[in-house]
């Protein structure tokens, strides 16, 4: 699988390097990898703040608040067969305060809502019934398990 990553950052609180990035592609391919999507395939990751995620969950879903991630699927190819996955717009600053809640560390937060987002991205949608949202977790629960980012019981 080839994957090409677009990177913004539209943030100053969290610091966004290397590691970061490697981490939140490592999670997309994982994604992938998991669902047998093959060939090539591109997708844009903005990483933004609160006030940044709670305009554009306000303007593209009519609910005033920020929240974790949101994703904006394509569910198109290019002319040459690469799969236009579409956009994740992670809030670092949910990230950040997710993980002191949860208990698990800041890069845990983001690589979880980056297979969660990607997931989106393929169609899966928790919000419609009470089966896809287990089918979507259990989707999460092992990808994450494969990225060696599994919570411990």
């Amino acid at each position: 699988m080839k994957l090409t990553v677009y990177f913004e950052n539209a943030q100053t609180a969290h610091a966004v390097d290397e590691a970061l990035e490697n981490l939140v592609r490592d999670a997309v391919l994982a994604t992938l990898a998991y669902e047998g999507v093959k060939g090539a395939a591109e997708v844009s990751v903005t990483f933004t703040d609160n006030a940044g995620i709670q305009a554009l969950n306000r303007a593209y879903r009519e609910i005033d608040r920020a929240t974790d991630v949101l994703s904006f699927p394509l569910f198109e190819d290019a002319a040459d067969g690469t799969k236009m996955l579409g956009d994740i717009v992670l809030s670092l600053e949910k990230c950040a305060a997710q993980a002191e809640e949860f208990g698990h560390g800041f890069a845990r937060e983001c690589a979880f809502l980056t297979v969660h987002s990607t997931l989106h991205l393929l169609g899966y949608d928790h919000e419609t019934s009470e089966a896809d949202e287990l089918d979507m977790r259990k989707r999460q629960t092992e990808i994450m398990d494969r990225l060696g980012l599994a919570i411990k019981e």
